[in-house]
């Protein structure tokens, strides 16, 4: 959000021509061969969780002896079979479903990135970069929106609701921009789609933070990453053929209708928030939630921690605004805030205008096939978080993702400013590039909407993930206008240098203001920040 989160709209930009303008200028301050990226992605290896019951019963006292008495040379396998550990599988369909939105996203930023020339010709605006621009990144002023109005939406209709009343807007946006005869249609068409994706920036993490077992809640909220870069690598080969078939791009926008589709089914069979069911007053229906996704024997104590936060009655399903600017909400909000400033501001959208013609210079020159290289690099280190931020936590993820990000731009900068030899100069540069877009998918993309969210109290929650989310779409909105006109002014080695020192001011910031959310529930984190008020 992925939590972009988050890729941005960078990627999708690549065909503008104040880029192809810029070419020659970056051709002369550095120079790249191809190199294979190589990453290993090791499947954890889970515990089973076996209840103090189930420990004491005599059935399991029987297995054991039927274990022990097999002997030593079955004994391993059984071990093994009982090392799984299943305890994330309930609430993975569900969030399998949520994460389907983040699905959405990825493809709607890489959808534009082969037929937007197509695009221009058909509708009559070729060659005009403004609009070419503006069909491109329209969504973000949709986005806006969308995050905005978010937080009361989930307050009063709870997130499966507010999932299927989003899809409208996906859906409709999709079948008027792959019908769009006119530039008004496309435009109109990819504003409503930047709507719905507004909204589902904001709600998949809050959702998946709320149904997830504590254990697993920051692997399962992994996915929204994962989403996003399925998505983006999906619509780069579906993009492949609009290259020959001038009209291929309505294809793709058609299909961009399905994902939305599926998701407004899928939400039917899956549950809600047992957090917000709780705060409705709807006691009964959350502990069916929590006893289907968590067990019945956390039945108990979930609720009498969820009540312990919130005061159960319909009052709290409309919160206001101005309690972000309350303690301790107001402490959260600006971490939010914050945290997808210094995101934006670490250069992901400029490394991402830049990548393509980095790969470009190594012989690579579709651009096309450059961003799927970049989205493949995305994917590995989203995996590479999945695997690791519930047991390195999220500050670990956060400082150590940051640094990663502020050593490569230098070792970027260091290339083009004092090239001793052009051939380590390339190689330099190159993989600079290729480690930050890694380091950035292990833990500024994931884990900042992810930590968000579990420091958001329930009755605030909503709202204060989309003040964060507006923050980063304005953010956003700010380099992309700005980016190239500093490159053309300063030259690319200090504006990435200054993406680096960013870099490290964000790793500081994780350092000192977040707090460490690992294997601890939302309602022990909410009583925490409420003592340290």
């Amino acid at each position: 959000m992925n939590s972009l989160h988050s890729v941005s709209v960078a990627i999708v930009s690549t065909h503008c021509d104040p880029i192809r303008k810029l070419h020659s200028f970056y051709k002369a301050k550095t120079k790249t061969k191809p190199h294979n990226l190589i990453c290993s992605f090791r499947q954890p290896s889970n515990r089973l969780l076996v209840s103090a019951l189930k420990r004491d019963s005599p059935e399991s006292h029987q297995t054991r002896n039927i274990a022990n008495d097999e002997g030593p040379e079955k004994l391993p396998l059984r071990q093994n079979a009982a090392n799984f550990d299943s305890g994330w599988l309930p609430a993975f369909p569900h969030v399998l479903v949520a994460s389907m939105s983040n699905f959405i996203f990825g493809y709607h930023i890489g959808v534009m990135n082969g037929p937007i020339v197509s695009i221009a010709r058909e509708l009559g605006f070729e060659g005009n970069t403004f609009i070419e621009g503006l069909v491109v990144s329209i969504f973000i002023a949709g986005a806006f929106i969308g995050s905005i109005s978010s937080g009361s939406l989930v307050d009063k209709l709870g997130c499966r609701l507010t999932f299927q009343i989003d899809s409208i807007p996906l859906i409709l946006g999709a079948i008027i921009s792959a019908q769009a005869h006119s530039l008004n249609e496309i435009i109109g068409g990819r504003f409503l789609v930047g709507l719905g994706i507004g909204v589902n920036t904001v709600l998949v993490p809050i959702y998946i933070s709320e149904v997830a077992p504590t254990k697993y809640r920051g692997a399962l909220g992994s996915l929204c990453q994962i989403g996003t870069c399925l998505g983006i690598i999906t619509s780069l080969i579906l993009g492949i053929p609009s290259k020959n078939d001038l009209h291929w791009w309505r294809t793709m926008l058609y299909i961009a209708s399905i994902p939305g589709i599926l998701v407004a089914i899928g939400m039917q069979f899956t549950v809600d928030s047992p957090r917000w069911l709780c705060k409705a007053g709807r006691i009964n229906d959350a502990k069916t939630v929590i006893c289907e996704l968590w067990g019945a024997s956390e039945v108990d104590s979930a609720i009498e921690e969820f009540q312990s936060v919130c005061k159960n009655d319909s009052s709290d399903l409309d919160s206001r605004w101005s309690e972000i600017l309350e303690k301790p909400h107001s402490r959260v909000a600006f971490i939010g805030g914050a945290l997808f400033v210094l995101q934006q501001f670490a250069g992901i959208n400029g490394v991402l205008y830049f990548s393509s013609l980095t790969f470009q210079e190594v012989g690579v020159e579709s651009s096309a096939l450059a961003s799927l290289f970049v989205g493949l690099t995305n994917f590995a280190g989203a995996l590479c978080a999945l695997y690791l931020i519930d047991r390195e936590g999220r500050q670990k993820l956060l400082i150590g993702s940051y640094l990663g990000m502020a050593i490569s731009m230098f070792l970027v900068s260091s290339a083009i400013i004092c090239p001793l030899d052009e051939r380590l100069s390339n190689n330099l540069s190159i993989l600079g590039t290729i480690m930050y877009i890694f380091s950035f998918a292990i833990g500024a993309g994931p884990v900042t909407g992810i930590i968000i969210s579990e420091l958001s109290s329930t009755r605030t929650r909503g709202k204060i993930m989309g003040f964060s989310f507006s923050t980063h779409w304005v953010c956003n909105f700010v380099v992309g206008l700005f980016f190239l006109e500093l490159v053309e002014k300063f030259g690319v080695a200090p504006i990435y240098a200054s993406f680096g020192a960013v870099s490290l001011s964000a790793a500081t910031f994780a350092y000192y203001f977040i707090v460490e959310t690992k294997g601890r529930s939302l309602e022990e984190i909410e009583q925490s920040l409420n003592v340290k008020a």
